[in-house]
């Protein structure tokens, strides 16, 4: 068979994948069309209905019925009326605003009170519910003039939030030179500060079971014979000395770790009834025995 009548032969099926594949075309495009008419006649019926839509009380959002995290106990401030307030959220609001949730949680982020904002969601009817975490305070920053709060972190926190009575609770840390970098929220800016508030948190709810008063930030080099430029200390309030060392998690090889460190002052206020007893100074960064032996009480009659 020649070339040309094969060519013949095969040419009916040519054309009808062509056929097929015009008829698909043309469904492609009338599928289109008719999303397209869908699509305009539901833009021009939103328009309708839109101002009726968005006035509805099931979408309007009274922010003062926002629902947050419940305060901890160490936190008297109203934070979300404050929230409100600075961020100019007290105006007319609607769960339909694609942006909703993007404006709270910016704005509670913003809070000095806020750790960090964990989730927003949008809720029919009208309601926002904002799940956070909230700092909370481990020590008092001795100042010119007063005490100013941190967390752990070394964040400043609200000062004024907390009462003489309760400022009293909380661990001080002296032998701070410098003042905050920035505001309410922001972090000190001073790794002293980072570094003491790191310590308090250590000692957590032990510290005034244990009588102790201050965490001392570390002495100029060579101002101490026992202490170099990064050893931390702290004292009771009878004045006895403590020698903690290095911040939790940069404990040079050898030296004890903070939950040990802990847990041996522990043992030696149960040994000698208080820490206010004791005259000499306690070493706990040393891994041996020494700090506790320092503290035993001697024998009756000795």
């Amino acid at each position: 068979m020649s070339a040309t009548k094969a060519k013949a032969k095969n040419s009916p099926g040519l054309f009808s994948t062509l056929k097929t594949a015009v008829s698909r075309g043309r469904r492609l495009v009338v599928i289109g069309v008719f999303l397209a008419i869908v699509g305009i006649g539901w833009w021009l019926s939103w328009n309708r209905v839109r101002d009726r839509v968005l006035s509805d009380g099931d979408y309007h959002l009274n922010p003062r019925e926002m629902v947050i995290t419940p305060l901890p106990p160490w936190i008297h401030a109203d934070v979300k009326t404050e929230v409100i307030r600075d961020a100019s959220l007290d105006g007319s609001l609607s769960i339909l605003d694609d942006d909703l949730t993007k404006r709270v949680a910016n704005a509670f982020s913003l809070h000095p009170w806020v750790a960090k904002v964990q989730r927003v969601s949008k809720h029919h009817p009208a309601r926002v519910e904002v799940e956070l975490t909230y700092r909370r305070p481990v020590a008092m920053v001795e100042v010119s003039g007063g005490l100013m709060a941190v967390d752990a972190a070394g964040t400043l926190l609200p000062s004024e939030d907390f009462s003489e009575a309760e400022a009293k609770k909380y661990p001080r840390v002296a032998r701070i030179e410098s003042h905050p970098v920035g505001l309410f929220g922001a972090p000190w800016g001073d790794v002293h500060v980072t570094g003491a508030a790191q310590i308090a948190a250590a000692l957590g709810d032990r510290w005034q079971p244990l009588k102790l008063y201050r965490v001392l930030a570390p002495l100029r080099p060579g101002a101490s014979p026992d202490v170099d430029g990064y050893t931390y200390e702290l004292t009771t309030h009878a004045g006895t000395r403590i020698i903690w060392g290095r911040p939790p998690g940069s404990e040079p090889t050898g030296e004890l770790s903070a939950l040990s460190k802990v847990r041996l002052l522990e043992q030696i206020a149960a040994q000698q009834g208080s820490l206010d007893s004791i005259g000499s100074p306690i070493d706990l960064r040393s891994g041996d025995a020494a700090a506790a032996r320092t503290a035993v009480k001697p024998p009756s009659g000795s």
